[in-house]
């Protein structure tokens, strides 16, 4: 697959330190043609891809075989909020709407780093991209025989009644509207935090943090609480990001809240970006039933990376957890442990990158056009992004911590072939009976 993306004639460029660096991010500058060259790695050989690329294959099913038209992706674009197209190792971009916040200018830069980091590798291809919460391409909108053939369009997120193929989402670059940097200084920051005090001895309470008006699933579970009638063992601590955005973010840095035995997940809107944070802490994660999923966390097995919570009873089962670490913390803490060790692992920026590639090299396969440049479309490169009126403070600092420096010295990854469906099966049927035997166990409790 990596030769037949190749030019017939290779050619070998030494690794190029880009010069877009501190001292001229904001400025105006041209964008150096031998980064759209073909890059020959130092080394031929590769290594396997995490088993999570395999879900890849399971994005792409729905188009495998009718392929992807030109007329899925006008007929897409109602439902999206940017049309991507590269062609010639080149990004051009036509807009729809108005995404929120910058998270459509932080995922344009994580894709120019993708091509330098593996310069002149991908293919030509057309897609559409929305990068809002919901889901947008449903499922039962194209049930019936004489339905229309869905449009392809990448999210950050999916979930099982939808067909939205899941990209990695911006904060991977940066997210200054929250102070969060990027992925692999966060990543640090946290790992550092978690460092300050030692598992036994941080508060052997359930911990979270963060605003719980954006959906009835926050709202509900607010009622957990600490209050003067019930006490669940839980903590929970609203996060006004106006009045932290005047105080200059004091007291939400994401590396200071590794401070209890126990962390939450709960969804927000949809996927909520805080899981990868919250897994990285070393706590136990206590994971609400999610209804959306992201690139990576359909290979999280419970009781092994996180303990699984009920929508239906989420302040016992939150109370019983809490209080079977607190009496097994030996194995508590390896569950911490174990979610934080698979953060590590999966989420290298080498892999997110690896993903990202594979990701658009299968879903080019599909197309069954040429890919051209839109009419509307501007060209997106690295004078277009540090040249935006938005690109000042964190924004361009971020962006600064984020570029990639030089090409790859490596080939990406080697994919593996789709689940089988018995394995993938199997697979799920293992989280389910685990997931079972914890539910048992809590409603043993509460007898």
């Amino acid at each position: 697959m990596i030769s037949s993306s190749r030019s017939s004639t290779t050619k070998h460029l030494p690794r190029i330190e880009n010069p877009l660096n501190s001292s001229h991010l904001g400025l105006r500058q041209n964008h150096p043609d031998n980064y759209s060259s073909v890059f020959e790695p130092d080394g031929l050989s590769t290594k396997t891809c995490p088993n999570y690329f395999r879900w890849i294959h399971n994005d792409l099913q729905h188009w495998k075989n009718s392929g992807i038209t030109k007329n899925m992706i006008e007929r897409g674009k109602l439902s999206a909020e940017l049309r991507l197209v590269i062609v010639n190792s080149e990004l051009f971009m036509e807009k729809f709407g108005k995404p929120y916040q910058t998270r459509d200018l932080f995922t344009l830069w994580g894709i120019l780093q993708l091509l330098q980091f593996y310069p002149g590798m991908l293919p030509d291809l057309d897609l559409l991209l929305f990068t809002g919460d919901e889901t947008m391409i449903k499922k039962m909108d194209y049930q019936e025989p004489n339905s229309t053939s869905p449009p392809p369009l990448f999210h950050y997120c999916g979930e099982e009644d939808a067909l939205d193929i899941v990209f990695p989402d911006w904060t991977f670059w940066g997210w200054p509207e929250v102070n969060v940097m990027p992925w692999e200084q966060m990543l640090s920051a946290i790992k550092n935090g978690s460092k300050r005090i030692k598992w036994e001895d941080r508060v052997p309470y359930a911990y979270w943090k963060g605003n719980p008006y954006v959906s009835l699933e926050r709202k509900d579970f607010w009622k957990c609480n600490l209050s003067n009638k019930y006490d669940w063992n839980v903590r929970l601590y609203e996060q006004n990001w106006s009045r932290e955005n005047e105080e200059g973010f004091k007291h939400s840095k994401v590396e200071d809240q590794c401070t209890h035995r126990y962390k939450i997940y709960v969804e927000g809107a949809t996927w909520s970006v805080s899981e990868k944070y919250i897994l990285a802490c070393d706590s136990m994660t206590l994971m609400i039933k999610p209804r959306y999923y992201d690139f990576f966390s359909r290979n999280m097995v419970p009781m092994q990376h996180y303990w699984p919570i009920r929508n239906t009873s989420k302040c016992k089962d939150l109370k019983f957890a809490v209080e079977w670490g607190n009496n097994h913390p030996d194995k508590a803490q390896a569950i911490g442990k174990a979610g934080s060790r698979l953060i590590e692992e999966f989420l290298t920026m080498r892999n997110i990158y690896d993903y990202m590639f594979h990701l658009l090299n299968e879903y080019a396969k599909l197309l069954k056009f040429k890919p051209t440049i839109p009419s509307k479309a501007r060209r997106v490169c690295w004078e277009t992004i540090t040249s935006s009126k938005k690109l000042k403070g964190p924004w361009k600092e971020y962006m600064e911590q984020s570029m990639v420096k030089s090409p790859s010295d490596k080939l990406p990854c080697a994919l593996l072939p789709p689940y089988e469906p018995q394995a993938l099966q199997a697979f799920l049927d293992t989280k389910e009976k685990i997931t079972r035997q914890v539910e048992a166990w809590q409603t043993e409790y509460w007898k």
